[in-house]
């Protein structure tokens, strides 16, 4: 019998040899797609870490004064605020009397953020179970382009008094999905403690009373009805980024 020899290029047909290449550009393309996801990873990594170390190179560099033990004066304007209506409280003093009775504050030097936008740090938050510590960062528009160019380098009041004064301190902050900033603030329960200290270098421990998911146009968080207490709200956004995980806290005593 007659061995027909029959290579394999025979083999390859027009079609075959079609497939390949499409084979051939979807494996260099997955591989492109993956060293984009890869590089955006580390690049993203890299900003987050160098933003803590911003924010820690400020708090190594604030001269907080020791705790100030003078009992805090409760005669202060208080801004109202919610959904519906805006208004202001005030005591029997006389408004140009509030300022000698406002706490004395220090080390309020005007910085800048690389896109221009000018910054003081007010105070610091401690969080022991969360082991963070990092300084407040107050802007001059409150503005969403200021407040997010803060947020790259630390956390932010986002709206209320100054710090430990009567009234609701909002403090906003980045969940990065690791443990800097307010990534691990959903962890936190009630009972859990809050450390604010104002530049004056009075502490006040706050204790965590609620916690709570809202949409991202509910501000309700933010209102001044405090009853004339000391209040704080840390808000942060959840994993999905789709909603904001709210924490509220009151002085204890």
């Amino acid at each position: 019998m007659n061995q027909i020899l029959v290579t394999k290029k025979l083999y390859i047909t027009p079609e075959l040899k079609r497939k390949k290449k499409i084979y051939k550009f979807e494996f260099f393309l997955s591989v492109f797609v993956l060293c984009i996801l890869i590089s955006v990873y580390i690049y993203a990594e890299y900003d987050r870490n160098k933003s803590e170390e911003v924010s820690q190179e400020i708090l190594a560099n604030l001269d907080i004064p020791e705790e100030d033990t003078t009992v805090a004066d409760n005669n202060v304007l208080v801004v109202v605020l919610n959904d519906e209506t805006s208004q202001e409280e005030q005591t029997s003093e006389e408004v140009e009397n509030t300022p000698q009775n406002a706490p004395i504050l220090v080390n309020r030097d005007v910085k800048k953020t690389n896109t221009g936008y000018n910054y003081t740090t007010v105070a610091t938050i401690s969080i022991p179970k969360l082991n963070i510590k990092y300084p407040i960062l107050d802007g001059q528009t409150h503005s969403a382009e200021e407040t997010e160019a803060l947020l790259k380098i630390s956390l932010t009041k986002f709206w209320g008094p100054q710090p430990n004064e009567i009234g609701n301190l909002c403090i906003v902050g980045h969940n990065y999905r690791n443990t800097k900033f307010f990534s691990k603030l959903s962890t936190l329960k009630i009972g859990d403690t809050i450390d604010i200290t104002d530049l004056s270098g009075r502490t006040i421990k706050y204790m965590v009373d609620n916690q709570y998911v809202v949409e991202p146009t509910d501000v309700s968080c933010t209102s001044q009805l405090t009853d004339g207490k000391r209040e704080i709200t840390l808000i942060t956004c959840t994993l999905d980024s789709k909603h904001r995980t709210i924490i509220k806290a009151i002085e204890m005593t």
